[in-house]
């Protein structure tokens, strides 16, 4: 047989190739702990500014978003630019809580860690609310 393999592995290849040229969601990497009295969630969101951060916790999701930019530019000695390079990078995650009081909800930001406290409550809270970040 003149072939080693069949002639129509070439599109699988080819489809190989194409899905690994597939930019990856990058996922925010957690931690939650579960306390008699409420929920604890650390996101690393190294890099990103507390203000590029966004979290909002609605009908039973907390939802954590982030987004940054970042430009490098490399000049001679003139001064022209030989080299300048633009990217954004964007995460972004959710999970579902119950019995949660949306009101008594914080979060802090401190080198890098997201904190999130999510205080439980008796009965299931369906009510939406922005969270602020210290």
């Amino acid at each position: 047989m003149p072939f080693e393999s069949k002639p129509t592995d070439i599109f699988k290849e080819f489809g190989r190739q194409f899905i690994d040229q597939i930019p990856t969601v990058n996922a925010v990497k957690t931690d939650i702990k579960e306390k008699d009295n409420q929920y604890i969630v650390e996101a690393d969101l190294p890099g990103f500014d507390k203000k590029n951060i966004n979290l909002s916790y609605n009908e039973g999701t907390l939802k954590i978003s982030a987004k940054r930019s970042i430009e490098s530019r490399t000049e001679n000695e003139e001064g022209r630019v030989i080299q300048r390079e633009r990217s954004t990078d964007s995460v972004s995650r959710e999970f579902s809580f119950s019995n949660i009081d949306s009101d008594k909800i914080s979060a802090s930001y401190k080198d890098g860690v997201l904190t999130v406290v999510l205080p439980k409550k008796d009965e299931q809270d369906l009510a939406g609310s922005n969270i602020t970040i210290d």
